[in-house]
């Protein structure tokens, strides 16, 4: 079967039941080029409640049947799937660009490879996923199942419209349960492809379906009486919000997965190069729209001036790499639309007035498109905003200390709880620090990064749940008690 879509032929209609159907909500959505401003579609579907009805009747027919397909059969789709999106790896990012901005080699061909990794890898569990059982001295065995949930639902980001339905959709299927897409409005082409590829790979009609729309379609799904788990990637506004109407209605399991303001602290004895190297990356990727960027950078006093001024033209050279995400030596691209580009340009501007002292960065770059150069704030106002909030753009505040104890009570005075990353050749004292940061993850000589095999998730206000690993396996599971009377 050949891909039928490209930027010629945008996919706009919604997947229900392995079909691609016309909503039945007359509402559109319009999207925009982030790298010149063009119109790109002003007629992208939004899936109101009929639809969002039709797909959980679909799914809840297809999930006793998915339950019980063979777990090599089941990993054998899943593993096709994955081949698939490899196989259009290059046509499916394109589809993410076009709306994100980002460019295929510095961002798009990573994200198609995370989809495909997690098929791949929660595939590979669907026979290893053991339950548990207890003795039966006192006369009683006890078995615990893991059990799908049934109808299950994913609400991904538009910064990594691609990769997170991997994190999402792919333990949920593998574990039995059914599963309803629902991308960001402001990338959902790529999602809305997949349809011809989930077809393809051998799913069943109703267990893997997409529906695109606005907040309006994520809160259908949220309160949905007969979703019962829904997965969700982005704001904490947003993910409190879902929480609370996934209460109010029938309870529905939820994974937070959210906004971050990731320290990271760069002790003297650090590798120095090296300490630059990962945070200036860091900030820089996927255009400082990452939730695990580090955004806060300490550094201490020994080596501060040595740091700030190899950080500084660390920035400059990533300014030389921003531009049209379509041409060959572009590795950072616009932000994503006009709202997000006047966001950050708005904290950079207050952040001039007081606030800290702009080091390099902060200008627009052209006059077409949401462009920005990386931005560098010192001697920044702890109690500021651009210190306390999250920008997600490439702007850092970076801010000298003398000791650990001051440093980690700095590091940890924030309801994120995310990331955070220190940078030290003494391992004591990295484990020691790695310990006392409140946050879900943490890197030692690196930060802002995550494998598939680890939890990865915050604490604080950054989430609820992990994804990745056997947690998320666990997290579409219910384990259920069976208790054998052997006695009789």
């Amino acid at each position: 079967m050949s891909f039928p879509w490209s930027l010629k032929n945008l996919p706009k209609q919604i997947f229900i039941n392995n079909e691609y159907v016309e909503s039945k909500n007359s509402k559109k959505l319009t999207l925009d080029n982030p790298a010149d401003g063009s119109r790109i579609a002003d007629d992208v579907v939004l899936a109101g409640e009929q639809d969002v009805d039709a797909a959980v009747a679909a799914a809840e027919k297809a999930f006793p049947g998915w339950k019980k397909t063979p777990p090599t059969e089941r990993r054998n789709i899943m593993n096709k799937f994955a081949d698939l999106i490899e196989k259009h790896s290059l046509a499916i990012a394109e589809l993410s660009r076009v709306s994100l901005g980002a460019p295929y080699k510095a961002f798009g061909a990573f994200e198609i490879g995370l989809c495909a990794e997690a098929f791949r890898y929660n595939a590979g569990w669907i026979d290893k996923f053991g339950g548990e059982s207890w003795p039966q001295e006192d006369g009683f065995l006890k078995i615990v199942r893991n059990e799908p949930l049934g109808v299950t639902a994913g609400v991904v980001p538009w910064n990594g419209p691609v990769g997170t339905i991997g994190l999402k959709a792919a333990p949920s299927l593998a574990t039995g349960n059914v599963f309803i897409l629902k991308p960001s409005e402001k990338t959902p082409f790529s999602s809305l492809a997949l349809g011809t590829l989930i077809k393809e790979a051998g799913f069943p009609p109703g267990v893997f379906q997409i529906l695109s729309g606005d907040g309006s379609t994520g809160a259908l799904i949220a309160s949905h009486m007969r979703i019962r788990k829904v997965s969700f990637t982005g704001s904490i506004a947003t993910g409190k919000k879902i929480q609370e109407m996934a209460a109010k209605s029938n309870l529905k399991r939820v994974t937070l997965e959210l906004g971050g303001k990731s320290p990271a602290v760069v002790f003297d004895d650090c590798n120095l190069e090296n300490a630059v190297t990962w945070t200036a990356n860091a900030i820089t990727a996927n255009t400082g729209q990452v939730c695990f960027a580090a955004s806060r950078v300490y550094v201490q006093e020994g080596i501060y001036d040595k740091f700030i001024e190899k950080y500084k033209q660390a920035m400059q050279d990533k300014a030389k790499e921003v531009g049209d995400p379509t041409k060959e030596g572009t590795n950072i691209g616009p932000l994503v639309d006009e709202a997000q580009f006047k966001r950050v340009s708005g904290f950079i501007e207050r952040g001039q007035k007081g606030q800290g002292k702009l080091l390099v960065g902060g200008q627009r770059i052209g006059d077409k498109g949401y462009y920005l150069e990386p931005t560098v704030f010192t001697d920044v106002d702890p109690n500021s905003e651009i210190h306390c909030e999250e920008i997600f753009g490439p702007v850092s505040v970076v801010r000298s200390f003398k000791t650990e104890e001051e440093i980690m009570k700095l590091s940890n005075d924030t309801n994120f709880g995310l990331m955070a990353g220190v940078f030290t050749q003494d391992i004591n004292k990295a484990l020691r620090v790695a310990s006392d940061f409140e946050s879900g993850m943490v890197g030692i000589n690196c930060v802002s990064l995550m494998f598939m095999v680890s939890p990865f998730g915050g604490s604080k206000e950054s989430g609820l749940g992990r994804e990745c690993g056997i947690h998320a396996l666990r997290a579409f599971t219910e384990p259920k008690t069976i208790m054998v009377n052997m006695n009789y």
